[in-house]
């Protein structure tokens, strides 16, 4: 019923424009009706604009077939020689707004025509009571001539002759033609309402080669339309209210004749099923009432009921086949990803309509970001009251924008996701999931709950239990990253419960709005791990900065400070290969910490097992990527070790000044051994401690011998580790141990920069090495021939080993005392 009720206002609607077209077909111009010429104009220009109101031909295809078949058409093109002649009616059936409309179907296929007195030569005739040349064939050699010269055409309205039409045509020929020496189409634009007949004057113009399109306008006779097209009819009849369908429906009937071609090579004619609809008056019966009719017998009058009807018109469909070209789109290859909505924009370019996570960039795609780093990862989504449901779906859609960007097949990063509001919910633990569309999937599960701010309440749960027992099998457990979106400050005490998850060993990011950046702030303890955002639709580009945070440990190492550190590698039997590289990890991992260069940090590292090797020195290698490079090579051993041979070999052949030592700069020897072979290195341990060289000893093993104790001296310069796999936890204490010892003084003579036995004397911020016989130089370092002049025995040195003289400049060394 209510489909029945709209289409009869669609009908009288489209009845109202019917009154209106010929009320402007009713104006005469005159001068003495000026109040109507105003009217004709008005008439004309809406009529132009306006499209029909019932669609009286519907392709069944989809929307996106549609935007194709439009898109095709203004990509077609004719270029071999034909005429073309359109007659357009232009009786007072049709009306002046219709008229038009045919005009600018004229004008549209004009377009795609390669129009000059070689090629394609266009012609146009109007018809009403009499058919009536507007232009030759012959007449004009552009299109822009001939699309002009259409729109000077003037409605003249009349009878619908379409007989004399054709007639004329039959007896007169092509005006201005090549007399059939070319292709000749006859495009006739009719409402199909003639007043004579048509059929066997059609198909004497077909019968002589001419090619008839008949193309609807109005409320189309679709019968009369099938009798004048040319065969076969479905690619023949058209409907010129629907300008971009007709148009292609008429260049793809020329195509597959070779007069046009498409634009593109894959471009095709293919039939679909389409409706015609056109608008007829029926008789219903109404009922029937008495009436009284005459009997047989002349003097008798008999009563009965007698039918009675009305009259309506209606919408009438009758299944038709259209054949339409169509082109590979933009869209054909879904080009946009993450949900988002193609919308083609011709044949080559489209644009996306992303969903709001994806909405910068081009296609709706994830940035392409990667973690190279193995970590574990929890998203702490406030899901409380004060954000609100708008907030937590923006948590919900960064989230899923960052998996989608940064996790991939061969990620070494798990992720997990919990949401909090009075309680800690782990929503998704982390790990469950190893598939990212599944993990995605898993985030709209995540119901947004309300309730209070109670953001240390969480941070207190999230250290307890927010990791579970996630832990890699066979593997060392990964860096733990806890990451907390919010825009609410918290109702309860979050300084103790953020210290406490720090205490963890757990890193705290936190991204949020600029009215909670101090809180963020107090969270994570540190400016560098907080994201802000100005506007709400901001938190989206910060997905890149998230990426770079997460797999960047903060370095805490003293930067400024000189030092010379040496690794110590028990590489011994005891240790073995295996961990042997776990210990190579660690130290590469400390050596990050540093700005190696040759005027801050030096490095070096020495392994020992049944002999001690230097692997490199100090001066070997002036950046920290030739260090890192270095120490992975670096031999195992194997053998017995001696810790006290190895620490004896760094006193004697690699804390020297000819191997690169500097005077006046800490030095730090940090040894890393299982224990075993260290029953003879206290003492060599406290020669290195009373020459200045600070020692630090990192003990593996469940349990701690007691030649380490002795070895390590002072209670602080020991690290105890319980495993070789738990060494990475231990990083950040050693740093500390030796920003720590970068704080002590330093004694410019120890240990002693004087070779062969020298003496060095501290003199005024200042060294001196004293010489024993036979040897000379700044650190004594040149033997004195025989016959050579003698000189003096002594001579006060910058620390940099130069002679001070008198008036000299005094150089000193960085992390010296007067420096």
């Amino acid at each position: 019923m209510l489909r029945a009720l709209c289409e009869l206002l669609e009908i009288t609607r489209h009845l109202l424009l019917c009154v209106l077209e010929n009320l402007c077909s009713s104006v005469e111009f005159s001068i003495n009706m000026p109040s109507f010429l105003l009217l004709g104009a008005i008439c004309i220009f809406l009529f132009s604009r306006v499209p029909p109101c019932l669609p009286l031909q519907k392709v069944h295809v989809s929307k996106e077939t549609i935007g194709k078949i439009s898109a095709a058409s203004k990509m077609m093109w004719c270029s071999a020689a034909m005429d073309i002649l359109f007659l357009l009616d232009g009786s007072h059936s049709v009306g002046k707004g219709s008229f038009e409309r045919s005009k600018h179907f004229a004008i549209t296929v004009c377009d795609a025509l390669d129009i000059s007195p070689e090629k394609v030569r266009v012609g146009a005739f109007q018809f009403g009571s009499m058919p009536h040349l507007e232009f030759p064939l012959d007449s004009f050699s552009t299109r822009q001539e001939v699309k002009a010269q259409i729109k000077r055409m003037v409605f003249n309205g009349g009878r619908t002759e379409t007989g004399l039409a054709l007639r004329h045509l039959l007896r007169r020929g092509f005006p201005g033609g090549r007399n059939g020496s070319v292709p000749q189409s006859l495009v006739i634009v009719t409402d199909g309402k003639s007043q004579g007949q048509v059929a066997l004057l059609a198909k004497q113009l077909k019968e002589k080669g001419i090619i008839v399109f008949a193309v609807g306008i109005r409320f189309p006779r679709w019968a009369e339309l099938r009798t004048l097209a040319s065969e076969p009819q479905e690619q023949h009849v058209l409907l010129a209210e629907q300008v971009e369908d007709a148009t292609n429906g008429l260049l793809s009937t020329l195509t597959s004749s070779a007069l046009c071609s498409p634009a593109a090579p894959d471009c095709r004619a293919q039939a679909h099923p389409c409706a015609h609809r056109t608008l007829e008056t029926i008789r219903e019966l109404a009922g029937t009432a008495p009436c009284w009719r005459g009997a047989p017998r002349a003097d008798a009058v008999l009563a009965t009921r007698c039918p009675f009807y009305s009259w309506k018109r209606v919408l009438l469909s009758h299944p038709a086949t259209c054949y339409r070209t169509t082109c590979p789109g933009a869209c054909d290859s879904h080009p946009c990803q993450n949900g988002g909505t193609c919308i083609p924009e011709g044949l080559d370019r489209y644009h996306c309509l992303c969903p709001l996570a994806f909405g910068g960039e081009a296609n709706c795609a994830a940035p392409k970001l990667s973690l190279e780093c193995r970590i574990d990862v929890l998203f702490l989504l406030d899901r409380s009251s004060s954000t609100a449901l708008e907030g937590f779906l923006r948590a919900k859609a960064f989230v899923k924008r960052f998996v989608q960007a940064v996790l991939s097949e061969d990620s070494r990063a798990r992720v997990g996701v919990a949401g909090y509001s009075r309680e800690l919910v782990v929503a998704v633990p982390v790990g469950e999931y190893q598939d990212m569309p599944d993990l995605v999937r898993s985030l709209d599960g995540i119901a947004f709950s309300g309730g209070p701010t109670f953001t240390g309440s969480a941070l207190r749960q999230v250290a307890e239990r927010g990791f579970g027992s996630a832990a890699r099998p066979g593997q060392a457990r990964p860096q733990r990253v806890v990451v907390l979106l919010t825009e609410s400050p918290s109702q309860d005490e979050v300084a103790g419960p953020a210290s406490r998850v720090r205490a963890h060993d757990l890193l705290l990011l936190a991204l949020g709005s600029e009215a909670v950046r101090a809180e963020l702030e107090e969270i994570t303890g540190s400016p560098r791990h907080v994201m802000v955002y100005a506007e709400p639709q901001d938190l989206f580009s910060k997905v890149p900065e998230l990426q770079e945070k997460l797999c960047v440990r903060p370095r805490s190492g003293c930067q400024a400070q000189s030092v010379d550190l040496i690794f110590l590698l028990d590489a011994s039997a005891s240790v073995g290969p295996e961990n042997f590289a776990q210990m190579q990890s660690f130290v590469r991992s400390c050596a990050l910490q540093f700005d190696v260069n040759p005027d801050v940090t030096q490095v070096g590292l020495v392994v020992y097992g049944g002999w001690a090797q230097t692997a490199f020195g100090l001066d070997a290698h002036l950046t920290r990527a030739a260090v890192l490079r270095a120490m992975s090579q670096a031999p195992y051993l194997g053998g017995v070790g001696s810790a006290g041979m190895a620490l004896l070999h760094i006193y004697d052949k690699v804390m020297t000044v000819q191997r690169g030592a500097r005077p006046g700069v800490l030095k730090v020897v940090v040894m890393v051994t299982g224990g075993r072979g260290a029953e003879d290195a206290a003492a060599p341990a406290q020669k290195l401690r009373s020459s200045g060289i600070s020692v630090l000893v990192v003990g593996v093993g469940p349990v701690l011998r007691d030649a380490l104790r002795r070895l390590a001296g002072p209670q602080h310069a020991l690290i105890h580790v319980a495993a070789y796999s738990d060494l990475q936890y231990h990083q950040d204490a050693l740093i500390e141990w030796i920003c720590r010892e970068a704080k002590r003084p330093v004694n410019l003579c120890m240990p002693s920069p004087c070779m062969h036995e020298g003496i060095c004397v501290l003199r005024r911020g200042s060294y001196l090495c004293k010489c024993r016989d036979g040897w000379e130089g700044p650190h004594c370092e040149n033997r004195v021939l025989r016959g050579d002049a003698p000189k003096a025995r002594g001579s006060r040195q910058d620390p940099a080993g130069g002679l001070h003289t008198p008036g000299s400049q005094h150089l000193q060394w960085p992390g010296h005392p007067g420096s």
